[in-house]
């Protein structure tokens, strides 16, 4: 991150377009457009400020189609529930007992790693790692979408996943690899539903595995020669291993809180998501219904992210990823709070206050503490 004070915006625009092809049979398309400038070029964080920023942009607006992909349901009996109409849902009922198949183009959380209050960069939370676990390095082009498919099978309380992805050709790369059987990113997720005190929450269990050209840290010292170090000289087949916790829990009908905690093996370069290697994270959200503004919506969370041992050599050495690297490295976990408040102005739009205070930005124990104040406007229709 720059010294000197930055401003920085996003703007970003979806249309959701959903066709129920036959009964059990959906196709969801979403054209989307972005806008951005980041802060610092989008370097200097392990958990990035914005989300949105995520999908990469410039500051002239960029089209193109975030999503476009076929749901197969088959209901298998048990109690049956009716789904109502939303973004890339189309009303109907459904099954307690389902078998579901998700194959196209969209991301990777758009199925994995959900959460009631922390998914959604632009109603909840901004920072990237409450977006997902901090630590999931999952498959994704350089504006966060993909090519796969996921099959799920719900058993009542009972949720079983696993999905396959196409996975970028270069680390953090537009262009994704088309051989799936040979560079791939793996998932598999089991979800539990349940009740606490007369509250509902959730727990689930994610694992995953991808498959790419990167290069390994200790691989990139070896070969520096005692010059800086570089992971794009050592690329090779590799391997990158990681898990994920996630609970969510109402603590009483306007209340609820949230827990991740995630690791990946860091033995390689951060290929798709951000240079995070361990994450835990602790949030609660709170609607305004205590102070008659039963509409808005409270949050205030905390992170800490931190790197792998060979990652944190890499970097003292004088290695630089895409988004951090001083040329040193006087480490120390970085850490995150963050709240934000929405206003409801209609039944469409909110309006959003966040604030970020950042210690020890980009794992550097010789930066920060920051602070960034940011604003939203969100509106669906």
């Amino acid at each position: 991150m720059r010294t000197q004070a930055e401003k920085s915006y996003s703007f970003s625009g979806t249309l959701f377009f959903g066709y129920r092809v036959a009964p059990g049979t959906e196709l969801y398309f979403n054209p989307e457009v972005v806008q951005s400038s980041p802060m610092s070029n989008l370097t200097g964080l392990g958990g990035m400020l914005n989300s949105e920023q995520q999908k990469s942009s410039g500051a002239s607006p960029t089209f193109y189609r975030a999503r476009l992909f076929l749901r197969q349901t088959w209901n298998l009996g048990g109690d049956t529930t009716r789904q109502a109409s939303q973004a890339n849902q189309l009303a109907g009922d459904l099954s307690a007992r389902r078998v579901v198949l998700t194959a196209g183009n969209y991301a990777v959380s758009d199925i994995f790693d959900g959460n009631a209050f922390a998914h959604d960069g632009r109603t909840q939370f901004l920072n990237w790692s409450l977006l997902t676990h901090g630590a999931y390095d999952y498959a994704a082009d350089t504006r966060g979408y993909t090519w796969g498919a996921a099959l799920e099978y719900y058993d009542d309380d009972w949720v079983y996943r696993f999905g396959r992805y196409l996975m970028p050709r270069a680390s953090n790369g537009q262009q994704l690899d088309t051989r799936i059987f040979r560079h791939f990113g793996d998932q598999a997720e089991i979800e539990h539903s349940h009740t606490l005190a007369g509250q509902p929450g959730k727990l689930r269990l994610m694992v995953f595995r991808n498959r790419m050209v990167s290069g390994s840290f200790r691989d990139a010292l070896a070969a520096a020669g005692g010059g800086a170090p570089e992971v794009a000289d050592v690329r090779k087949e590799q391997s990158k291993y990681g898990a994920g916790i996630n609970a969510e829990q109402n603590l009483a009908q306007d209340i609820g809180m949230f827990l991740r905690a995630s690791w990946n093996d860091g033995k390689t370069e951060t290929y798709s998501f951000t240079e995070v290697e361990r994450s835990v994270t602790l949030g609660l959200s709170m609607n305004g219904q205590r102070w008659l503004r039963a509409d808005d919506v409270l949050g205030i969370a905390g992170i800490r992210n931190g790197l792998s041992k060979a990652h944190r050599d890499y970097l003292a050495a004088g290695g630089t990823g895409v988004f951090i690297g001083d040329g040193r490295l006087n480490y120390r976990p970085e850490d995150i709070i963050e709240a934000y408040y929405n206003v409801r102005l209609s039944k469409a739009t909110t309006l959003g206050f966040d604030v970020q205070k950042i210690f020890h930005p980009a794992y550097n124990a010789d930066r920060g503490p920051l602070i960034v104040f940011g604003g939203r406007l969100h509106a669906e229709f």
